[in-house]
């Protein structure tokens, strides 16, 4: 087991590693404001990028490994850092409001759904696939129940006046088209997949989808929600929960997104997930706008090493490849 041997340094001696590293620093007092107000750490995810990649050969099987070093590409400055650090936090609230507007929607075709069949559908087993009453090797308990442990700990932390009105005029039990309220995000995905496959296409056809293209994009926005409100690095984050994409001439968007390079492991495609829902929600050109405007602003550096918005996801043919998100459209 390896001893952890970095010593604690003062906001001054963090300043003097990036200048002994090769950043350039215009303004000492601005660039220890900011290494105190944001710190050190988070911060060097935005300078990752500018750091060389070094090229080393294995002595004994002579393989070729690239790696970064320490070293920052010549010209690198602390504002480009910046820069891309503010660029990534501007975006984290775009993606946020949209993520609110399509969980609210899709908590609402659910419990409608579900709701209409039976009150309390959330509690019986015998809505669902067959496969959640399993029992699972790691716990021992079937997918249903842990479903209902995690559901049972969000109502039970709920400081909504709903639900103490409900407990209090109408029993224990929450119908369904309340209980959803208290949901969040990753609790109402995970139902949607233990849901029957009937129930799920009907939910999928409102949006021109099959089930199992819904089912993943709801685990993948799940996984970019996550991150957006722990105010993690976004831009050019290596999604590890991918979308599923549709087959070829299912949806027309997604032909075009990956005829013209995009990355299925990456945000812009996550972009376009959510612009997919918002036209069936609200046809929100304003924020497609929004998203569309801030992308192609993307930060210039001084740095020899440019980072592009193509690392985003969208194609590699620079700024003026986005292939308009503000034209991508759901068909009617």
């Amino acid at each position: 087991m390896s001893t952890y041997d970095r010593p604690w340094k003062s906001f001054a001696e963090q300043l003097e590693l990036l200048k002994r590293r090769g950043m350039t620093i215009v303004d000492d007092a601005s660039a220890i404001h900011f290494l105190s107000t944001i710190g050190y750490y988070r911060l060097s995810a935005y300078w990752y990028p500018f750091r060389q990649i070094e090229m080393t050969q294995d002595t004994l099987t002579s393989d070729i490994r690239y790696a970064r070093s320490d070293t920052f590409y010549q010209g690198t400055t602390f504002g480009d850092c910046l820069a891309l650090y503010e660029f990534d936090k501007a975006l984290r609230p775009l993606i946020f409001s949209s993520l609110e507007r399509i969980e609210v929607t899709i908590r609402v075709d659910i419990a409608h759904l579900l709701g209409k069949r039976n009150t309390f559908a959330h509690h019986c087993i015998d809505e669902f696939q067959p496969t959640v009453a399993k029992k699972l090797m790691r716990s021992g308990r079937t997918r249903f129940s842990e479903w209902e442990s995690k559901y049972g700990s969000l109502v039970n932390r709920s400081k909504e006046d709903f639900v103490k009105h409900y407990r209090e005029h109408h029993g224990g039990q929450l119908p369904i088209w309340v209980t959803i309220e208290t949901w969040d995000f990753g609790t109402m995905s995970q139902l949607f997949a233990m849901m029957k496959v009937p129930d799920k296409v009907q939910i999928a056809s409102k949006y021109g989808l099959d089930w199992r293209v819904l089912q993943s994009w709801l685990r993948s926005l799940n996984y970019l929600r996550n991150l957006v409100a722990h105010h993690s690095r976004v831009w050019n984050r290596n999604i590890i929960d991918q979308p599923r994409m549709p087959k070829s001439r299912e949806v027309s968007w997604c032909d075009a997104c990956f005829e013209r390079g995009g990355q299925v492991n990456r945000v812009f495609v996550l972009l376009a997930i959510i612009r997919h829902f918002l036209n069936v929600i609200s046809d929100d050109s304003d924020w497609r706008s929004k998203v569309a405007y801030h992308i192609l602003n993307f930060p210039k550096q001084q740095s020899e090493k440019e980072i592009q918005f193509s690392e985003m996801g969208g194609v590699k043919a620079g700024r003026i490849g986005l292939y308009k998100l503000q034209a991508i459209k759901t068909p009617a």
